[in-house]
């Protein structure tokens, strides 16, 4: 199986589960739903030093969400789900991901700033995480959905947000610094329209590739060594192919010799 149609399957039996989960215990699927929507907010609030807990105080937000985890998971013939599954309307809803996306590497990166003036790495870092959080600490959410996959590690398998996220926290920490000669309104409406159109076309395609894919092997070549396309798909060989005739030992072909000439002496 090809390295997209495992990524496929393994989101589906992802989704199965968090159904299971939400029949059978309803508080683990709306703290694992919670840390989907707050994830980011969490982990920067720990980095930070100040209460994870900060975010939560926000009651219209965990409202919001709360009605949407259920209307997800409870909605009578699954009609919420459907409808937001529809083509159309879940390209508007990843647009508008992007768009919060970009929105929150830029506050993390300020933020970061604010507390660690010169601390370029800490502020990579938070809007990294800012970003990508909810990918990061997926796999928190599994042990309270009671399930452990640690092929699933976001670290070892980037996805294109994770990476775009990485790129981004390191080019609004340049503009913060003052080494980008790019003002913040131009730089978050550039990546913003970058994120927005990549997501919106790969989600399109049902594909699961990257647009920094082709870069990223050459850079990863001459600077790591790696394979040239090093992606897992090209690097998969299939089994080598079992002959269809076993190879005949000395015995049988003795034996076939001695019914010829058995054959022949009647």
């Amino acid at each position: 199986m090809s390295f997209r149609g495992r990524q496929r399957s393994r989101q589906a039996r992802q989704l199965q589960g968090s159904v299971e989960v939400s029949r059978r215990s309803p508080v683990a699927s709306w703290l694992c739903a919670m840390l989907y929507c707050f994830g980011s907010y969490i982990l920067a609030d720990i980095m930070l030093g100040t209460s994870p807990l900060d975010y939560f105080q926000y009651n219209s937000h965990i409202l919001l969400a709360s009605a949407v985890w259920y209307l997800i998971f409870y909605c009578p013939l699954n009609l919420f789900y459907k409808c937001v599954a529809f083509l159309p309307v879940k390209l508007v809803l990843v647009a508008l991901k992007e768009v919060v996306r970009t929105r929150k590497i830029a506050a993390g990166v300020h933020h970061a700033h604010h507390a660690y003036h010169h601390g370029v790495f800490i502020m990579v870092i938070v809007g990294y995480v800012k970003g990508s959080g909810v990918a990061l600490i997926s796999n928190f959410e599994q042990l309270l959905r009671g399930v452990w996959r640690p092929d699933t590690n976001e670290i070892l398998n980037m996805s294109f947000p994770t990476k775009a996220s990485l790129y981004g926290a390191i080019l609004f920490t340049l503009q913060e610094a003052h080494w980008l000669p790019v003002s913040k309104s131009t730089l978050i409406l550039i990546f913003t329209l970058f994120m927005a159109t990549s997501k919106v076309v790969l989600t399109a395609r049902h594909s699961h590739g990257s647009p920094f894919a082709l870069i990223e092997s050459w850079v990863c070549h001459l600077l790591f060594g790696s394979p040239l396309g090093g992606s897992e798909e090209e690097h998969q060989h299939p089994p080598a192919a079992v002959p269809s005739s076993p190879v005949k030992t000395r015995e049988d072909v003795g034996e076939g010799t001695r019914k010829r000439k058995a054959k022949k002496a009647e």
